[in-house]
């Protein structure tokens, strides 16, 4: 055998058992989050602003709905000359379209209000998970609840493990 083959499988050897040798754990994210008491405040203020965009939106559609109900009245009654329905038919579109842009900007204000109020949690999540990984040697904790870990050993769940770090006791 020459030198190189002899490398070869002293680097397989050694790669294998260095493999062996990192300790993984998981983590039931999902699970943490909904025990937390800011992910719960953050969730229902997101929800509030949700339904108030909602309800407003749905006054917008309502309010709308009536205006073309009333412009369809006066046409068919042969109130409107061609040329005033043309331009309040033109009107309606234009509140349509401020109501699609309502919407638009409505999703994104949510979506903002989101990052804002979840960033800080998601920090707080990993420093958590780097705490509990370097306390405890795990070289690797993969999340549960995102499908990639298809069969883990239960005695690898840090998922309480990282609920202590977080001062959750339930």
């Amino acid at each position: 055998m020459n030198i190189k083959g002899l490398f070869a499988i002293l680097f397989v050897t050694f790669g294998i058992t260095g493999l062996t040798a990192q300790k993984m754990g998981y983590v039931n994210k999902q699970e943490i989050f909904t025990a937390l008491p800011e992910y719960k405040q953050a969730s229902s203020d997101i929800e509030v602003m949700n339904a108030m965009f909602q309800k407003k939106g749905e006054e917008m559609v309502k309010d709308l709905q009536t205006k073309y109900q009333a412009l369809q009245q006066k046409q068919s009654s042969g109130e409107l000359a061609p040329i005033e329905l043309e331009k309040q038919a033109a009107a309606l579109k234009e509140e349509e379209a401020k109501l699609q842009e309502f919407d638009k900007s409505s999703q994104q204000k949510i979506y903002e209000k989101s990052q804002e109020l979840l960033k800080p949690i998601e920090e707080k999540f990993s420093k958590a998970i780097k705490d509990v990984a370097s306390e405890n040697g795990f070289t690797y904790i993969f999340e549960s609840g995102a499908g990639l870990v298809l069969y883990a050993d239960p005695g690898a769940d840090v998922t309480a493990l990282v609920k202590a770090k977080l001062g959750i006791t339930q």
